[in-house]
């Protein structure tokens, strides 16, 4: 059991990885001390409109979501140690300028820097993690890493709400200043021990990398089968608090919820990842999570449009929903990474982990559009009680059935070539081009 707990990976896993990975527990530490009360500060602190606040906190989200390619062509034209303290310094400033705020305008400006630099660094940092971890041999895999890295931003996830309402005693201000201070602990610590790294396509057109992953048919595919992992997972935050809402006449239970989902995380993700790879393999670990998305989707329909007034049985159809997601994402999000890397065959890697999450925004929004609409029409008789679950559920179920079209492509490299891919970068930074692009194995 020790192998797969936590401490025991981050003893195994490359320095640099390690440091990574410990920066996303803090990133997140410092993020969720402020984000959580956000909404409050600016409505009851400030005076702001309802309309406003919830303009602000998408402009915070767009922001970022926005600018993930920008963020990650960064890392791949300038490397990772630029970009990632570049990210750090502007959330630095963000919230102190939040903190400081006490009009529109700073408010503007403090959600904006917040998000640019989870746009820089969040994508930086994935690449680097691909980059820095074995797809193969003695080392853990690339799988396990991002595992690690997940169960990580869970520990920082729920220590930096409850870290948070300690410090609102003192005032939101407060609360903005150890979180800015947080970043400036992590900026020291990178300022120190983040290596420089030769950045893997330095000098080349940026049009022409971004060509490049577009015509890349076998990765639009897939970032558009994760699109439905997304695009479910944000129904945490729309279709589960909205249903509570309407069956039981509050979200009271979304809060626990959440903590629930967050320590199983935490304490069954490795294992869980460890055993699929054993198990299951990339293709059917995949198919398996959407599976589950898409079960606890179908089981809030069912039980919504069979019993609609059992606000118990709802209850626990969204608990169970709940599980099932928390299940799906440990399923895939490890290994979601890790094809992006073996589909990229080490070329543009910043790039596509930037696309995938800025794709993956752009599905997020019409998804709660059109849930959001269903809802709106969800009080009428008939079918329509469950159509928002339904639309819910078909999300994961387009994602499995382009993960079938793409099984050819999803087969892991031989050691011999994920070596290549793993030294190409290294090689265009020496101007080196005897090399042969590594072609992908076929099925």
């Amino acid at each position: 059991m020790d192998r797969w707990s936590a401490l025991a990976l981050l003893r195994r896993v490359d320095p640099v990885a390690r440091l990574l990975v410990l920066t996303m527990l803090a990133f997140n530490v410092g993020f969720f001390m402020v984000l959580p009360f956000l909404a409050v500060h600016l409505g009851e602190d400030l005076g702001l409109a309802a309309g406003t606040v919830g303009l602000l906190l998408g402009l915070r989200t767009a922001s970022q979501q926005g600018l993930f390619l920008l963020g990650g062509t960064l890392a791949d034209h300038l490397g990772t140690r630029p970009v990632v303290l570049t990210g750090i310094v502007v959330r630095i400033a963000g919230f102190v300028l939040l903190g400081a705020a006490q009009g529109l305008g700073g408010v503007v400006a403090g959600v904006v820097l917040v998000g640019v630099a989870g746009a820089l660094f969040t994508p930086a940092v994935e690449a680097a993690l691909a980059r820095t971890t074995q797809e193969r041999g003695d080392g853990p895999s690339r799988s396990e890493v991002f595992a690690l890295n997940g169960v990580c931003s869970q520990v920082g996830t729920l220590l930096g709400p409850a870290l948070g309402t300690a410090l609102l005693l003192a005032g939101f201000r407060a609360s903005c200043l150890v979180a800015a201070a947080v970043f400036a602990g992590v900026l020291a610590v990178h300022l120190r021990l983040l290596p420089r790294d030769a950045p893997a396509h330095r000098g080349a057109p940026v049009l022409a990398g971004w060509g490049e992953v577009l015509r890349d048919r076998p990765f639009l595919l897939f970032a558009a089968a994760s699109c439905g992992y997304l695009a479910t997972y944000h129904q945490l935050y729309l279709a589960l608090p909205l249903e509570l809402a309407r069956s039981t006449g509050s979200d009271a239970a979304v809060g626990p919820f959440f903590v629930g989902a967050s320590l199983l995380v935490v304490l069954a993700q490795l294992p869980l990842t460890r055993w699929a790879e054993r198990r299951l393999g990339t293709v059917r670990s995949l198919v398996l999570g959407f599976i589950a998305l898409a079960a606890g989707a179908l089981l809030v329909a069912a039980v919504r449009q069979a019993q609609p007034g059992a606000s118990g049985a709802l209850v626990a159809a969204a608990g169970g929903f709940v599980l099932l997601l928390t299940l799906g994402q440990m399923l895939l999000l490890p290994v979601t990474r890790d094809v992006v890397a073996r589909l990229a065959a080490g070329r543009h890697l910043g790039a596509r982990y930037g696309l995938l999450s800025t794709a993956g925004g752009v599905a997020v929004l019409a998804s709660g559009a059109l849930v959001g609409r269903a809802f709106d029409a969800g009080g009428a008789a008939g079918p329509a009680r469950a159509l928002p679950w339904l639309l819910v559920a078909a999300l994961p179920a387009a994602g499995a059935v382009a993960v079938a079209l793409l099984r050819r492509h999803l087969r892991p490299l031989p050691a011999n070539a994920a070596q290549l891919h793993t030294r190409r970068g290294a090689w265009e930074a020496a101007g080196t081009t005897t090399a042969a692009p590594p072609r992908r194995t076929p099925a």
